[in-house]
C-alpha cells in the first residue's frame, strides 16, 4: 500500500465513531441492495417461468381473429408446417383445440373451457401436466373419456379423483353433443382462467365431442430459455403467414407489466438507500475535511497542489465504501442465500392472475457486483465536493482557521 493510501486509512481513524456510523450506512444499504436485486430477480424470473412453463409457452399462434371472438371456427391454417417447422429447431410445440362447455355433476353446474391436448406435447412444452394437486395428467396409453380440472372448477362442481362429470357442447356442426367423463387429474393453482375454467382432455376425444376435424385453435412454443420469445417468433413467422404469432409478452400485458413492476420497485428502492449511503459519506468527508483545514494550508503552502488534495479525500472515501461494501455484501450475500434455500412461503397470492406460494430470491454475480458497484459510485460521488472544497483552500488562510 502506497503513502498515499497509508495516509487515507489513517485519516478514517481520526474520528473512529464518525467512521463507525459511515461504514455501517454503507455497508447495511450494501446489504439491502443486494437482497433486494435478488428477490426481484426471483421474483421476475419465477413469475416469467410460471406464466411460460404453466401453459402459455414463449409464444403462441392463433388464427387472426380468432382472440378476437374466440370462435371455435377460426381454426390455425397450416398447423403441420408450423408444428414442423418448430420441432425441427428443437422448440417444443403444443397444439391445442378450445371450445366452450356446460359441465354437471349432481347437483352442481359450471361453464368450462374444454382444452383439447396431445398429452405428450404438453409434457414435453413445459410443467403443467406435472402441477397436479391430485391424479394424473392424461396418464399414459389410450384411456380415452378422462378429463383434468382446474383447481377452482373442480371444487364448484364437488369433483374429485374417479368423479364422474357430465360434458354439454355444441358442436362445429351445430349439433349438441353429450358424455360423461372420468376425472383423472386436478390441477394446483396456475391462473385465474385456468383454475375456473379448464377442462383438459385429449385431442382425439375433443375432436370427437366438437367435430371439427382435427382442427386446433393455438400452437403453444417454448425454447425453455434456449433462445428469446421474439427469436421463438420470427422462427415459425415464415410458416405462419397470415396467422397471429405473439409472444407471452404481447399476449398477457398485464403480467408483463407486473414483472417489469418489480424491475422498477427494486430500482426505486435501490435509488433511496444509494442516496442514504451517500449522505452518510458525504457527511464524513465533510466534516473529516473541515477539521482538516489547517492541516490541508500547510500541505498547499509546502507545494502539494490542489490535486493532491483531492485525491487524498478521494481515497478516503473510496476506502470507505469498499469496506463497507464488502461487508454489507457478504452479510446481504448470506441472506439472501439463505431465503433462496429455503424459500418465502407467501402462502397464495396472485399478481395479474400468475399464482405463487414460495418466493425464492435468485443470488447470482450480478446481484453482489451491481450493488456494490453502485455503492462504490455514490460513494466516490459524494467525496467529489468536499475533494473540490478543500483542494481549492487559500493556504494563508486555511493555516489560521481554526
Amino acid at each position: 500500500m502506497g503513502s498515499g493510501w497509508r495516509l487515507a486509512w489513517r485519516n478514517l481513524h481520526r474520528n473512529r465513531l464518525r467512521t463507525r456510523i459511515s461504514l455501517a450506512a454503507v455497508a447495511f444499504s450494501t446489504a439491502v441492495l443486494v437482497i433486494c436485486y435478488a428477490m426481484a430477480s426471483g421474483m421476475m424470473e419465477q413469475m416469467s417461468r410460471s406464466i411460460v412453463d404453466l401453459g402459455f409457452g414463449e409464444v403462441q399462434v392463433h388464427a387472426t381473429e380468432y382472440m378476437v371472438a374466440r370462435s371455435i371456427h377460426e381454426t390455425v391454417q397450416g398447423a403441420p408446417e408450423i408444428l414442423s417447422r418448430a420441432r425441427e429447431h428443437g422448440v417444443s410445440a403444443a397444439p391445442r383445440a378450445f371450445g366452450p362447455a356446460l359441465l354437471s355433476m349432481n347437483e352442481h353446474a359450471a361453464g368450462g373451457q374444454i382444452w383439447g391436448v396431445d398429452p405428450a406435447a404438453e409434457r414435453e412444452l413445459g410443467e403443467l401436466p406435472k402441477h397436479l394437486l391430485r391424479g394424473a395428467f392424461l396418464g399414459e396409453g389410450n384411456h380415452r373419456r378422462r378429463v383434468v380440472l382446474g383447481a377452482k372448477i373442480a371444487r364448484t362442481l364437488g369433483a374429485d379423483i374417479g368423479s364422474r362429470v357430465a360434458i354439454i357442447v355444441g358442436a362445429v356442426d351445430g349439433s349438441v353433443s353429450t358424455d360423461m367423463y372420468e376425472v383423472e387429474g386436478i390441477l394446483k393453482p396456475v391462473t385465474e382462467m385456468i383454475d375456473g375454467t379448464a377442462v383438459i382432455m385429449r385431442a382425439d376425444d375433443f375432436g370427437e365431442m366438437f367435430a371439427n376435424g382435427g382442427g386446433v385453435h393455438e400452437i403453444a412454443l417454448s425454447s425453455h430459455g434456449r433462445l428469446s420469445p421474439e427469436a421463438v417468433a420470427a422462427l415459425v413467422g415464415g410458416v405462419s403467414r397470415g396467422q397471429d404469432v405473439r409472444t407471452w409478452r404481447k399476449l398477457l400485458p398485464a403480467a408483463a407489466g407486473a414483472v417489469d413492476m418489480v424491475g422498477g420497485s427494486t430500482a426505486i428502492v435501490g435509488m433511496i438507500f444509494l442516496f442514504a449511503a451517500a449522505l452518510g459519506v458525504l457527511n464524513t468527508m465533510l466534516m473529516a475535511s473541515f477539521e482538516r483545514i489547517p492541516e490541508f494550508g500547510v500541505i498547499r503552502a509546502l507545494g502539494a497542489t490542489p490535486g493532491r488534495i483531492v485525491r487524498d479525500v478521494a481515497r478516503e472515501a473510496f476506502l470507505l465504501g469498499l469496506v463497507g461494501t464488502v461487508v454489507g455484501a457478504a452479510f446481504g450475500g448470506v441472506i439472501a442465500a439463505l431465503a433462496q434455500h429455503y424459500g418465502i412461503n407467501l402462502g397464495s397470492v396472485s399478481m395479474s392472475g400468475v399464482e405463487m406460494s414460495v418466493w425464492r430470491p435468485k443470488l447470482s454475480l450480478a446481484a453482489i457486483v451491481v450493488p456494490i458497484a453502485a455503492m462504490w459510485v455514490a460513494a466516490l460521488g459524494a467525496s467529489l465536493y468536499p475533494a473540490w472544497k478543500a483542494g481549492g483552500l487559500n493556504p494563508i488562510q486555511a493555516m489560521n482557521h481554526i
